[in-house]
């Protein structure tokens, strides 16, 4: 049997936006989910209202549970700690899925398209994204003057002095702009060949003021792994206001969500860059889907989590040579909870149901 028994919710005190999720069923397996800010609020959501629902159904109903979980009925447009809740729910539902069938996540979403994914580096390497800007948004990001702009403009000029166009380069805007300011930035950009400007504009879900943005500027638009559910990404590409489609698994409702926006994008022909700056169970999850989908062209890495914290949480981290990583191969996600973890001393565990002993 396939039945949920149990539903566990793990922290620790140095990471307090971390929230692990592990699913228990009846058939000896433990699936892993993950999602990142407000982990106590998302802790609370799981215990309280998903678990009495979800403990006692079958884990393999992946659809039906998404279709349940990721449309609260409250909640700003579909996000927040429900959403972050049931796309760690839902993550953790696909790794049960991959293990209970002996493969990877990628093969039980229908297969890979490539065996390796190129992989980009917050902040530096052969391709890279950087945020100088932020320093500059006080006052509600509504302006910027000459002066700020020129200073956010010099590292680009230093990478391009240095390196010139032997690799790509991102800007990250962090939603912080208004229409206006936005504009500017991203009209000073186009003479550093930016290959995007990633959540330009305050409000990622507005796509007429994103489809105006970038009707007046020639640097592609990137957004945004911080919209959740079909909707939101649905009226941007019908808007033709996006020109690279970014996703957060653990913010947008899971994989299930994830492939159908991954759909979407190849229905537009708008590449696909699942974002990680969050946690390692989230790359490692959009690393499969990165792998499955036709139109994805990145996989965000943090290459200085990647080197140090991360390594201390998961069993497994993502293979990279060269700026490519290796699509996962072991079952399910192919990694587990450390389990020195378990160990620490700042580890806060919250239980639902009836755990195997």
């Amino acid at each position: 049997m396939s039945k949920i028994q149990a539903l566990r919710t793990l922290r620790i005190g140095e990471r307090p936006n971390l929230l692990w999720v592990e699913l228990e069923t009846e058939d000896g397996l433990t699936g892993l989910g993950e999602t990142f800010r407000g982990a106590e609020a998302v802790e609370a959501v799981l215990h309280e209202q998903v678990a009495p629902w979800l403990v006692g159904r079958d884990a393999r109903q992946i659809e039906a549970v998404s279709r349940h979980l990721a449309q609260p009925y409250l909640g700003f447009n579909s996000t927040g700690a429900e959403m972050r809740a049931a796309s760690a729910v839902d993550i953790a539902l696909w790794d049960l899925a991959g293990q209970r069938q002996g493969v990877p996540i990628h093969e039980a979403l229908g297969g890979r398209v490539r065996g390796t994914v190129p992989v980009y580096n917050t902040c530096a390497g052969y391709a890279m994204k950087i945020w100088p800007f932020d320093g500059f948004a006080a006052g509600g990001g509504q302006t910027i003057s000459l002066a700020d702009l020129k200073a956010g403009l010099e590292p680009f000029q230093r990478i391009r002095k240095a390196v010139g166009d032997r690799i790509e380069v991102m800007c990250e805007l962090h939603s912080l702009w208004g229409q206006h300011a936005a504009t500017r930035i991203c009209r000073a950009l186009e003479d550093y060949d930016v290959f995007w400007a990633e959540d330009p504009i305050a409000k990622m879900d507005d796509a007429q003021a994103l489809a105006d943005l970038r009707r007046q500027t020639r640097v592609p638009i990137c957004g945004s792994e911080t919209l959740g559910g079909l909707r939101a990404f649905r009226e941007l590409l019908a808007a033709d206001a996006l020109d690279v489609v970014m996703l957060d698994l653990s913010w947008c409702g899971g994989l299930t969500i994830g492939r159908k926006v991954a759909a979407f994008a190849e229905a537009y022909a708008k590449p696909l860059a699942p974002h990680d700056c969050t946690g390692p169970v989230v790359l490692t999850a959009g690393l499969h889907l990165a792998a499955h989908a036709p139109t994805a062209i990145y996989q965000e890495v943090v290459r200085a989590s990647l080197s140090t914290w991360y390594g201390d949480l998961v069993t497994e981290l993502p293979l990279i040579h060269k700026g490519q990583a290796q699509a996962p191969s072991a079952p399910g996600l192919g990694t587990r909870l450390h389990p020195q973890l378990r160990q620490r001393d700042d580890l806060h565990v919250r239980l639902s149901g009836t755990p195997r002993r």
